[in-house]
């Protein structure tokens, strides 16, 4: 026969209330939100002493306030296409070609849209953010270009300048001819020293 064991009596935690609960999570939640509050309040401006040593920042008082110091230009870090709008056969890709050993990055030569009235004088024309950019182009051209913002649309065949954001239309002025601006240069140094300003 099996012996069966009384069981004790299990005495039962009173389980808290759902409002009680409810409440302890509130007040937790309350504090912990004040306490973060508090120390973002009071991080919100660190002091900061400037150095008063001489000897940690000298200055150099013999520096000429006349002398314009300037970054190198990078004629690499844009792109350039150009178009032949001279009506001179095979003129683009030279001047493509000749931009190029100076250290531009050009895309291949492109002619204008059919129908295009031939252009005499050589433009140079940007998109937004690329003023310098023409300017330095411009120069290497010689200067006696026009220089504007990107017409619209963009007057070349299939009317894309893909990643270019500088157009050079060749006109009958250029066309065929070496660059009048290049001094020097090349290997993605500026090809001139002095760039108009305007």
């Amino acid at each position: 026969m099996s012996q069966q064991r009384p069981r004790g009596s299990r005495t039962s935690i009173p389980a808290p209330s759902t409002g009680t609960l409810g409440a302890a999570v509130a007040v937790a939640a309350l504090v912990l939100g004040f306490l973060i509050l508090r120390d973002v309040r009071s991080d919100g401006g660190a002091t900061v002493t400037p150095n008063t040593d001489p000897t940690e920042n000298p200055t150099d008082s013999s520096v000429d306030p006349n002398t314009s110091t300037t970054a190198p230009f990078n004629i690499s870090g844009f792109k350039i296409q150009v178009a032949n709008a001279s009506g001179v056969a095979l003129s683009a890709g030279k001047m493509t070609t000749d931009l190029q050993t100076q250290g531009y990055v050009v895309q291949p030569a492109l002619n204008v849209p059919a129908g295009t009235a031939k252009r005499q004088k050589t433009g140079v024309f940007y998109l937004a953010g690329c003023e310098t950019n023409a300017q330095y182009v411009a120069t290497t051209l010689g200067g006696a270009v026009d220089v504007a913002a990107m017409p619209s649309p963009v007057p070349v065949e299939g009317g894309s300048l893909k990643e270019a954001c500088i157009l050079v239309l060749l006109g009958t002025d250029l066309a065929g001819k070496p660059l009048a601006g290049v001094v020097g240069g090349g290997s993605g140094q500026a090809a001139t020293t002095t760039v108009p300003s305007g």
